[in-house]
């Protein structure tokens, strides 16, 4: 075989591959982006669920800190909305739960005080066909009053 048989093989193999990258940009593309839309989801959950985590510590940090079950409620509350508000989470239902009841043990007695924060984090804007809508993430923290400290 001559090489300008080979050359002209060559060629004829290269024309036949035409549009073949069209037609593998069309299938990939979209798997792409779902795939990168997919990204966006998961991080956009995990980040979520930290800022919940850190708001029921910071909600059970503040009413252990309060000396009757009233104003641990109180602090406690603030505490979690300004803890999801500074990691920029907005909630579209979120509940705060706070468990006062170790401020009616005896003095001497170890107790704690328990918050449970509930945040449904919104997932409809990211528009991947199968995601869902909205993700509800949970966190529990306890943290322990002060055994010997004056409780109302």
């Amino acid at each position: 075989m001559k090489i300008h048989d080979r050359l002209r093989s060559a060629r004829e193999g290269v024309q036949g591959d035409r549009g073949s990258y069209a037609v593998e940009t069309a299938i990939l593309a979209p798997v792409m982006i779902s795939l990168l839309l997919l990204m966006v989801g998961f991080g956009r959950v995990t980040e979520a669920d930290g800022a919940v985590d850190s708001a029921a510590r910071a909600a059970a940090r503040a009413a252990s800190l309060e000396r009757d079950a009233g104003s641990a409620q109180n602090a406690a509350r603030a505490a979690a909305e300004r803890s999801l508000l500074g990691e920029g989470i907005t909630c579209t239902v979120s509940s705060i739960e706070i468990d006062t009841g170790g401020f009616s043990l005896d003095l001497g007695v170890d107790a704690v005080v328990t918050a449970r924060v509930a945040c449904t984090a919104n997932l409809s804007d990211i528009g991947l066909p199968g995601l869902p809508g909205a993700k509800t993430l949970t966190a529990s923290w306890s943290s322990p009053i002060d055994t010997y400290r004056g409780r109302s």
